[in-house]
């Protein structure tokens, strides 16, 4: 292993998008996140959108589990009274990636301000497989996909596979 701690992992991803009023032809998002890993070279395996209920949501990410080791899921992670992201996938997590929502929250403060405590923006470790609960906001996106997950998810699967 490098001084990294980087080994050569082959990543595979699956988007989930939650939304209510989102559909493949709107869903700028999905789009923005299929781009970003595809630009890097990292195959996208799924990408769906389901409802946000918590039940839709945890199905989605354990069928996801099958198939990738980097899931994306953008959207519910608000405090609105139909936001379960969270509710639906942190029970999952076997081990939890606090300075994940800490960074995307230091990052995002430069774009939304105080707004910023709003994010409940997770990730967590299931199976040796990494879970990343963003904001549905196109801005959002980029941010957690480009300045942080992309450019971290051999290093962080490398340690969640040792």
């Amino acid at each position: 292993m490098s001084r990294e701690h980087r080994e050569n992992i082959s990543v595979k991803t699956a988007i989930i998008i939650v939304s209510t009023t989102r559909t493949e032809k709107t869903d700028l998002s999905g789009n923005i996140i299929r781009e970003s890993f595809e630009k890097s070279n990292i195959p996208i395996v799924s990408q769906k959108i389901v409802k946000d209920d918590i039940s839709e949501i945890r199905t989605s990410v354990m069928e996801a589990l099958d198939l990738a080791n980097c899931i994306i899921v953008s959207g519910g992670t608000g405090l609105t009274h139909d936001d379960y992201t969270i509710e639906a996938v942190s029970p999952l997590f076997t081990k939890t990636m606090d300075g994940f929502g800490e960074l995307f929250r230091q990052k995002s403060y430069a774009q939304v301000g105080n707004s910023v405590i709003l994010s409940r923006a997770a990730a967590g470790i299931t199976k040796g497989r990494a879970i990343f609960c963003i904001p549905g906001s196109p801005k959002a996106v980029q941010l957690a996909v480009d300045d942080i997950i992309v450019p971290e998810i051999i290093h962080i699967l490398t340690h969640a596979n040792q």
